[in-house]
């Protein structure tokens, strides 16, 4: 009995120091991970762009003037030539009760000098018919030999100059005439009236054909040399215009495919890099940091396709191809962090994480490519913590990415 309880004693006491050692063991670190995977690896640059034309043509007024109500609206097809509005002169301004007045007044006084002009020439034309009368009177006694030459060449001068009074009390009568017309027109048309139908108009065409994308003015009204009126452009030449910041846009090369995305469709455009502007501009962001952007002009491999969605000034996500390459050994980027100035990772092996030195290669987004270090199929762990150190035991909870 003694024997059997010792044999009992001992074996409690075996187990509550295995359960003491076990409790004093540390439980496995809880990580996430990631295998490592080899497959399709693209390096890209992604930005917001905005879509535009390459060439518009802004219609502008040529000349002050009063614009006529402009008849096309916008989505409407304009022919090259094709008149697209009308301009006519000013009307003339309204004149207030004192100035009316004077304009009776002006052109009562027209009238009168017009009378007196009319008067004149009367008196003017009794004259030369007399002066007329007495030279042919001269002339036949000058036949006769009865008057001398110096007389006659008097008369014959008088008659002359008679002639003339007459011409220009004609010219005086015209000119008072038109001085009343033109006082009857400023009396007319001072009351703030447009011109009648009879007035000039000038019709202002389009250099060129396509849609009428803009309306700058649609009613009638006064406008001012040089104020647009509408715009005109042909859908065929939608473009997109992309500010990348300055480090990015030095990797883009003329050709570079580009998929042209988050325009609101499911498909992906196709498109390629036309041109990178070679002047960059500063641009303050939503933080209110000073960035250097520089455009990039973006052309669409099926620019109908594409403008049977999209127009002018829509918003789209440019994705720049800079490099692709298959069988691309790549874990996730969060599972890398410095060491003695190194890239490492942890591989978890046997339910440890194992410190390990790798060589990077092109990082795309959160993916990084690795060009030595590891093998396709192993694991790593991503988002490290202060917890996760060489040879600590591990608990990885597999995740994409």
């Amino acid at each position: 009995m003694k024997l059997r309880k010792k044999l009992l004693w001992g074996l409690v006491a075996l187990g509550a120091a295995g359960l003491l050692v076990w409790t004093l063991i540390p439980a496995p670190v809880p990580v996430s991970a990631a295998k490592v995977q080899s497959g399709a690896f693209v390096e890209s640059v992604e930005e917001e762009g905005r879509t535009r034309l390459r060439d518009s043509f802004r219609v502008s007024a040529p000349i002050s003037g009063y614009l006529q109500r402009v008849a096309l609206e916008v989505g409407d097809e304009v022919e090259q030539g094709q008149v697209v509005f009308r301009m006519e002169p000013h009307p003339a301004p309204a004149l207030d009760a004192r100035s009316m007045e004077q304009a009776r007044e002006n052109l009562s006084a027209a009238r009168s000098r017009l009378q007196g002009a009319r008067a004149d020439l009367e008196t003017q034309q009794a004259e030369a018919a007399f002066a007329d009368a007495e030279f042919e009177r001269y002339r036949q006694l000058r036949e006769r030999e009865l008057v001398s030459a110096t007389e006659m060449d008097r008369v014959r001068s008088v008659r002359d100059r008679q002639r003339a009074v007459v011409r220009a009390a004609e010219n005086a009568v015209d000119v008072a005439r038109f001085e009343v017309e033109s006082a009857r027109a400023f009396l007319d048309i001072a009351s703030g009236q447009r011109p009648g139908e009879d007035q000039p108009v000038l019709e202002v065409r389009t250099p060129s054909g396509g849609l009428v994308l803009t309306r700058h003015r649609c009613c009638e009204g006064a406008i001012g040399a040089g104020e647009p009126v509408i715009e005109v452009g042909h859908l065929g030449d939608l473009e997109v215009q992309v500010d990348l910041l300055s480090m990015d846009a030095v990797r883009v090369r003329r050709d570079m495919r580009v998929h042209i995305t988050g325009w609101g469709g499911d498909e992906t455009l196709p498109a390629r890099v036309r041109r990178v502007e070679p002047a960059g501009f500063t641009k303050v962001s939503a933080l209110g940091v000073d960035e250097q952007r520089v455009p990039v002009i973006v052309d669409f491999d099926d620019v109908e396709a594409a403008a049977e969605w999209l127009g002018v000034g829509f918003r789209v996500e440019a994705e720049f191809l800079l490099w692709e390459g298959d069988d691309v050994i790549q874990i996730p980027t969060s599972a890398l962090f410095r060491s003695a100035g190194r890239w490492a990772v942890f591989v978890v092996a046997d339910g440890r994480a194992q410190e390990r030195e790798v060589q990077t290669g092109r990082r795309s987004g959160m993916v990084t490519q690795i060009l030595e270090g590891l093998k396709p199929g192993e694991v790593v762990v991503t988002h490290p913590g202060d917890r996760v150190r060489d040879g600590v035991r591990v608990s990885p909870e597999l995740r994409d990415g």
